[in-house]
């Protein structure tokens, strides 16, 4: 079985042929299909009352809303925050309240059998689909399977520096994302950086003399950094008024991949950059075991190893 993030499923036919009726749903509770419907409420009990279309609903109870819920490790927020937002669960039977059959689900077991028959078998370096679920300051969170939440620190979503995760991603966003590893308890963390190409794929893309559209991201007394994709920034002279976040026209004076250098002349500022756009992915393989930003030759060093020298051999 394949395990996605929440909302994957939901518009599938699969999906609405499954939870289309009763029986359909009893059938789905014998071979215990992972589904997703849609939080339309969390009760005062907190359970979630989840919509299943054509008229159906479901319960998910409070201690089967998340994993962690019934050993009092995940706070209830866990399943207030999912209404008006797709969640997965298997079914695990059927219960009358108030003249009404509802078929009580499990995303607490979904999300069980994600961590045993998928995510416990990744390892750095696997390339994965992710789906950003909030922003912070420090990073954005992702869920990489059944509502399981994975961190993608700010510092390890490009080369390019950024003043917060919304400067590249929208909640909601789907993205690929590559295993950084595991903490001391088990929990994934993510890096993207990896997916969007080296310094010399980047600074393919131009040519000195041209002028081009860039995003200013740091405004320093010495001069502006600008960038020209995430994973490729140069550096103008200080001038005028420019401020972080506006796009900018700039003139490309020279690349230099020996010093990874991109200078730049700034021509002019603009308002404030619009929503980031879709990625545009250098990388195809599923895992990665080293990655170099660096261009051969190039005294300062930039790479990320994923697997051991012994299993890299």
């Amino acid at each position: 079985m394949e395990f996605y993030p929440e909302g994957y499923r939901l518009g599938t036919d699969q999906n609405r042929l499954r939870t289309a009726s009763l029986s359909a749903l009893a059938e789905a509770a014998k071979s215990q299909d992972i589904l997703e419907g849609k939080a339309m409420v969390c009760d005062a009990a907190h359970n979630l009352i989840v919509d299943l279309g054509g008229g159906l609903r479901g319960i998910i109870p409070r201690e089967e809303g998340a994993l962690g819920v019934r050993e009092g490790k995940t706070r209830d927020i866990a399943m207030i925050s999912r209404v008006n937002k797709p969640v997965c669960f298997t079914v695990t039977g059927f219960e009358t309240r108030d003249g009404e059959v509802l078929p009580v689900l499990s995303r607490r077991a979904a999300q069980e059998r994600c961590l045993c028959e998928s995510l416990s078998h990744l390892t750095p370096g696997d390339v994965i689909d992710a789906q950003i679920t909030h922003l912070e300051p420090f990073g954005a969170f992702a869920d990489i399977g059944c509502g399981v939440s994975s961190l993608l620190p700010i510092d390890a979503i490009s080369v390019s520096r950024i003043s917060h995760p919304r400067d590249r991603f929208t909640v909601g966003q789907r993205i690929r994302a590559v295993v950084r590893g595991r903490d001391a308890m088990g929990r994934i963390s993510l890096t993207h950086k990896e997916l969007l190409g080296s310094w010399l794929e980047n600074a393919a893309l131009f040519s000195p003399g041209e002028t081009v559209a860039g995003i200013v991201r740091s405004v320093e007394p010495y001069g502006i950094f600008i960038e020209l994709t995430p994973n490729l920034a140069g550096l103008a002279e200080p001038k005028g008024l420019a401020q972080c976040g506006q796009t900018a026209s700039v003139y490309i004076k020279s690349l230099i991949p020996s010093r990874m250098k991109v200078k730049l002349i700034l021509i002019e500022c603009f308002a404030a950059a619009p929503a980031p756009a879709p990625f545009i992915y250098r990388e195809t393989a599923r895992h990665i075991s080293r990655w170099r930003y660096s261009p051969p030759g190039c005294d300062r060093i930039i790479e990320t190893v994923f697997d051991s020298p012994e299993e890299a051999d």
